[in-house]
Formats: C-alpha cells, structure tokens, sequence
C-alpha cells in the first residue's frame, strides 16, 4: 500500500493506495466520527462493490445505509441530491454519520456536496473506483452538480477525512473509462512534472494494457502532484497559477461536455478535446513548436482519446466558455503551456486566436 498524505494544517488527510483495499475496515475506523455510515453508490458500481465494502465495515460494528443512485453525468443534479438527502433523514442520519463515496467522479462530487451541506456539514470518505476518480476529482475537496448552463457551477469546497483508491476496482473498469482517466494523468505531466509526461511517453502501452505495477505508479504520482498544488492553494485563489493550472483543458472541454449535453462526452474525453485547444492556442502565441504540439497529440492518441472537438460552432464555444468559473470581472483565463511540463494562467488572449484554436481543432 502506498500513502500520501494533503497537508492542509488540522484538515490534512492521507491518500492510500493499493490492491483489496475494499476489504481493511482498519483502514477507515480511525477516520469515523460513529460508528455509522452512509454509503453512497450508483447502479453501476453498487453491484460489484457496495456489499463487499459493507460486509467489512458490519463486522468491525459499523452500520450501514446504502444510498444508490443513478449512474451518470446526467444524472448530477438537484434530483440526484435530495435522493441522498432523502435517505440520510429517513435513516435519521445526525452530524456524527460519515457520508462515504463509492464509485467515480459523479458520486464523490454528489456525495461530498451532501456532506458539506446536511445539517451543515458532516464527514465525508472517498473511496474511487475509477481512473479519473482515483487521480483527480477524490483529492482536493471540490464537490457539487451540473446546471443546464454550466458544469459543476453550484457546489462547496468539502475536504474529505480520507481518500481510499483500491486499484482493484480499475479491473472492471470499461476501457472507455480507463482513456478518459488517462486524460487527467497526463495532464499532470503537461502542467508540472515534465519527467512524469517523459514516463507517460515511455509506458503508455502499457497503461492501457492494465499493468497493474503501472497503473498504481501512475496514480500515486499524479496523487502526489494534486496533493501538493491543493496544498499550496486549496479554494483556487492564487492570481497567477496555482490550483488553477490543474485545469489544462478544461474550459473548453467544459464546453464540450455542456453544449454536447451531459454524459454524451465523458470528461476525460472533453479534456483531452480542449487540452488539444489549448495546446494548439499557446502554438499559436509562440510558445510551442509544431514538434511539442504532434508529441502532446500523439499521447491521447495512444491513450486512446479524442483529439478534436465537435463542431458546436466557435461562437457556441465562447458563449459556454462565458459561463466559467475562471471567468472574472468578465475577463476569461485560460491555463496554457508556456513548454511541455510548464502551465501558466493567462488573461489577455485575443478573442480571434482563441476562435482559430477552436476551429483548428474541432470535426469538420
């Protein structure tokens, strides 16, 4: 087992990571207010793993109530919420319950949301099963839904008490899941760690093949590199930099994901489109060369993940785009690459070269 650890002064938490985590109750004990949980699922996951998890939390004295919702990006809304809501007063749940999350990056942003708002705030346990979950969306404290206008524009920071990353879980993981988590491990190597996109180059193959040694590799550094970028700036307040800059893509993959609708791209895939936007964008001020932009492409190509965006129209893409939350006194910031392994925020872009990165990546 692997752990890391955030360290946010009294709210630091540790990241395990490892094979049958599933079954160590002794992991999660310590991090309990009661012996009581709320376990929330969906209808995707709750079949391989809910029961597995509860068994072992039941036979340290634990009790359980299930919460399982509908799976989805569609599915993260108001409706999706009072459904935990809901269950959490009809079991009578009180400020000493933990709010645990079981499955990907829609049931930790559900169920960290209700955390941080039931009755002002209770616990809350991540425990990721899938790729994106485990390397980014668990870490960090970001919760909350979709609005028809915009993705993930209502919710909380809620730091969680423990992330807890079985990597058994990836065996059951649809390959179309495992490229779309792959788009946020390479990010990291594009944003910071230039040695870790150099592993990337060398081991993707591999990757996608599931070596598991690989895999639990790959994830405790990208770990490692959130870990320390919330640390040094948890609610994204930095002016120049800092948490911000882990969102390489994401404004024009937002984009993607709400002008597709939700859940008709999964996140990933609008991370990787957009980071080809972005990429393609900072080519275009001078700042990468045509070599760095076809290396960078041809990583999510063998990532098996899309490399241009849908033709939603350029002007549709600025309207979408509007509605981002690093948008500021009407100013759009986007997080650019200055060189592989080097992001910078940056505020002042022409709006034309914006449109031509668009449309020089999106489908015909």
């Amino acid at each position: 087992m692997r752990r890391l650890n955030v360290d946010l002064a009294d709210r630091s938490y540790p990241i395990l990571i490892g094979g049958g985590l599933l079954a160590r109750a002794d992991l999660i004990l310590p991090h309990l207010r009661t012996q009581h949980v709320a376990l929330v699922s969906n209808t995707i996951v709750a079949p391989l793993y809910l029961d597995q998890l509860a068994r072992s939390l039941v036979k340290v004295g634990v009790g359980v109530t299930p919460i399982v919702l509908p799976d989805g990006e569609s599915h993260k809304n108001w409706d999706s919420l009072n459904l935990i809501y809901d269950a959490l007063l009809a079991a009578r749940c009180d400020r000493g319950t933990t709010i645990v999350a079981l499955g990907g990056g829609v049931v930790g942003d559900l169920a960290g949301f209700a955390a941080a708002t039931y009755q002002r705030g209770v616990s809350f346990i991540q425990i990721p099963t899938t790729l994106l979950s485990q390397v980014d969306s668990s870490v960090g404290g970001k919760t909350g839904i979709n609005h028809p206008r915009g993705k993930n524009m209502v919710g909380a920071f809620w730091q969680p008490k423990l992330v807890l990353a079985d990597t058994d879980t990836l065996r059951t993981l649809p390959d179309r899941e495992l490229s779309a988590g792959m788009a946020e491990v390479i990010k990291y190597g594009l944003i910071r760690d230039l040695p870790f996109l150099e592993w990337l180059e060398a081991n993707m193959d591999g990757l996608m093949a599931r070596d598991g040694a690989l895999l639990a590799h790959a994830i405790e550094r990208s770990c490692a590199n959130k870990a320390e970028v919330v640390a040094a700036d948890e609610f994204e307040t930095a002016k120049d930099g800092g948490r911000a800059l882990l969102n390489l893509g994401h404004t024009f993959g937002h984009a993607i994901e709400t002008g597709m609708g939700y859940g008709e791209w999964l996140h990933g895939e609008g991370v990787a489109a957009g980071t080809m936007m972005a990429i393609e964008l900072s080519h275009r001020l001078g700042w990468l060369s045509v070599a760095d932009v076809d290396r960078i492409r041809a990583l999510f190509v063998r990532a098996r993940l899309p490399v241009t965006g849908p033709a939603l129209g350029a002007a549709r893409y600025l309207e979408l785009m509007s509605h981002d939350k690093k948008v500021i006194a009407g100013s759009l910031r986007l997080i650019l690459l200055k060189a592989p392994g080097q992001a910078v925020t940056v505020a002042d872009v022409a709006q034309k070269e914006i449109v031509a990165a668009i449309e020089s990546c999106c489908r015909g």
